[in-house]
Formats: structure tokens, C-alpha cells, sequence
């Protein structure tokens, strides 16, 4: 399967939380999205693997992901070294994709960033042809790199690069994000407090996307960084 669009996060919930009224509104205008969660979020305070695998398979229901596959890299632990690299560009290489969205490039979880990096090392390395990988049937794979990597936005209030006009899709993004029943806001909760399972945060992902929105002219928008500059054919593309 070949996909427009493959996002990637460290944690079940980074994708939604970072770009998930970015994938809406690609699938509803007919494009394939698929989504890779680089661990289970096993060490998260709140909730278990278990639960994080259903609510995954829930979130990824409400946005029409094409896709969606967790490596089982260790949470809080998985590094960026070849064998990792390497299981990225397997799957870099298995759905083709253009772009690729990943974790913020400094935030204050630590997994965000060094996820940022490994599936950043690993889209240029999936075009090298001298690297050779596998498929599940073990035939070799072609080389394959992303025209585009694009990076959201998490926690901290990073200066985006571009944007995209999210609105009329923050409800999609919403029922996404909020189909972690056990991460986030709930008032009948006994879990213990962490910094998104407060109110403010839950409001935060409307007023953020909001704000970002108000200084582009749009009601919603959500913003990514990049790597390389975004070129266009003409300065009336840009709106």
C-alpha cells in the first residue's frame, strides 16, 4: 500500500495531539494517510499498553487512517542507532510515502526529540540504494526517501514554518485526541494528575490551534517546522 502521508510518533497520542486536523482534512480530500507509534507508551503515569492499543485503534478509526502500526521500541528508552534506523526505513520503504510528518525537534518529553531525529536520519537513509532491507515476504525492498518532512508541534510553543488550515476539522481532531480515555481530562478519574490529563490541557489543544489560526488569518491551523525550504512555483501560492 502506498501512502500520501505517513505520521509518526513516539507515544500513542503524539500523531493526534500534533497533526491530527492535518490528517483529517487530507483523508476527507481523498489523499492516504497511515500512522507508526514508535513505542506503546508503556511508561506513561496513566493507563497501560493495553488500553493504549485499543484507544490507538479508535483514534486511528475516527481520522481514516489507512494504516497504523506500533514498532514496540522501548518507551523512554528506544534509541537512534542503526537497528532502530533500520526498522524505520523498513517501513519508509514498505508504504512509499511523500511526506512524512514526526515528532517536534525539541520538547519537553525527551522521546519526542529523539524521535524527531531517528525518523529524520532514517527518511534520508531509506534513499540510499547500497542499504539494503527486506520486506515480510523477504524480498529486498527499493530504495524510497519522502519528498518532505515536516515536523508538528507538541508542547513547547515552537515558531512553525508553515501552517495548515485546520478549520472545520478540529472536531475530528478532538474525538482523535480524546479517544485516550485514559490520558487525558476526567473529571470521575482516579488516576494520578500528569501534566496533559488537566482541564487547561485538554482546552489548550482548541486555543492553541486557534491562536496559531488568528495570526494566519483562518479559525483554526496547526503549524510544523522543517527541515529544508519550502519552495513554490509562484509567491501567489502563498496565502
Amino acid at each position: 500500500m502506498k501512502l500520501d502521508i505517513l505520521a509518526i510518533g513516539a507515544h500513542p497520542d503524539d500523531v493526534e495531539l500534533g497533526c491530527g486536523g492535518t490528517i483529517a482534512k487530507e483523508v476527507a480530500r481523498g489523499k492516504k494517510v497511515g500512522i507508526i507509534d514508535l513505542t506503546r507508551g508503556e511508561l506513561g503515569t496513566r493507563g497501560t499498553a493495553e488500553t493504549r492499543d485499543v484507544e490507538a485503534y479508535n483514534a486511528a478509526k475516527i481520522l481514516g487512517a489507512a494504516a497504523r502500526v506500533n514498532m514496540g521500541f522501548a518507551d523512554g528508552f528506544f534509541i537512534n542507532d542503526k537497528k532502530h534506523q533500520l526498522e524505520i526505513i523498513k517501513m519508509i520503504r514498505k508504504y512509499q510515502p511523500d511526506i512524512v510528518l514526526c515528532n517536534a525537534i525539541d520538547d519537553r518529553h525527551i522521546d519526542h526529540g529523539k524521535g524527531s531525529k531517528l525518523v529524520s536520519d532514517a527518511c534520508f537513509l531509506s534513499g540510499l540504494v547500497k542499504i539494503e532491507t527486506k520486506d515480510d515476504n523477504n524480498e529486498l525492498q527499493n530504495a524510497w526517501r519522502p519528498k518532505q518532512v515536516y515536523h508538528y508541534i507538541q508542547w513547547k510553543n515552537l515558531e512553525p514554518d508553515v501552517t495548515v488550515d485546520v478549520s472545520g476539522f478540529m472536531d475530528k481532531k478532538m474525538a482523535s485526541v480524546l479517544a485516550y480515555k485514559t490520558q487525558f481530562y476526567d473529571s470521575n478519574s482516579k488516576e494520578p494528575e500528569t501534566p496533559i490529563s488537566s482541564k487547561n490541557f485538554t482546552d489548550s489543544i482548541i486555543y492553541r490551534a486557534r491562536d496559531l489560526g488568528r495570526l494566519v488569518g483562518v479559525e483554526h491551523a496547526e503549524g510544523f517546522t522543517v527541515e529544508r525550504y519550502i519552495a513554490v512555483d509562484s509567491l501567489f501560492d502563498i496565502k
